[in-house]
């Protein structure tokens, strides 16, 4: 039996700062549905919006997101990473999330190697920076949000305060969290379908 191979991923969310960074390892042949899902998880994000794959002049989103125009991005559902990566010549992809706010996440393929012997596939490697708010209204709202959150006689304190809480951390990636969601994720993807019952013969 072959040996799986393991994809190390360094995920970094554009255009903000402090930074946000997630390294993680994951199965080269994800399919790029499930690679949305744990980039949601890993980042912090909350699957409330539309998403989308580029890698140069390829497209894959959730099926359905044409609009009915046939010009959308091709089914995620139905391609892997390790497919992407060499239809694309390339080992760098974007990854778009909540087409309103506009976020923009760099995903680069670090290296590809034989998974570790009895190991569970995904694991987080390395996290820094806290996910922005859901709708705060892209980079350049996260930047204004940070700015009324650190300063309490901005004119928009006590409304964000009142909006999201007082104690949002940037630098803060919530890494426990994060581990949390990652495990359920490979409990979910690996878990073995229920053996069938064996029937006992009629007399």
């Amino acid at each position: 039996m072959s040996t799986q191979a393991v994809a190390r991923l360094k995920i970094t969310l554009d255009y903000v700062e402090p930074l946000v960074m997630r390294r993680i390892e994951v199965p080269a042949d994800i399919r790029l549905d499930r690679l949305h899902l744990l980039l949601q998880a890993a980042m912090g994000w909350e699957t409330y919006h539309l998403w989308e794959f580029r890698a140069r002049s390829l497209r894959f989103g959730p099926p359905g997101q044409d609009f009915g125009f046939g010009d959308g991005p091709a089914n995620a559902e139905k391609t892997t990473l390790q497919a992407v990566i060499e239809a694309a010549g390339a080992k760098t992809l974007k990854y778009l999330y909540d087409f309103g706010d506009g976020w923009e996440h760099t995903v680069k393929v670090e290296r590809i190697f034989e998974a570790a012997s009895g190991a569970t596939y995904p694991v987080l490697i390395e996290a820094k920076g806290a996910c922005p708010p859901e709708d705060v209204g892209g980079p350049p709202g996260y930047a204004e949000y940070l700015e009324a959150m650190a300063n309490p006689g901005h004119e928009r304190h006590d409304e964000l305060v009142q909006w999201r809480g007082p104690d949002f951390d940037p630098d803060d990636p919530h890494t426990a969290r994060i581990n949390a969601a990652l495990v359920a994720l490979a409990k979910r993807w690996n878990r073995k379908p229920p053996a069938k019952k064996k029937t006992s013969p009629k007399a």
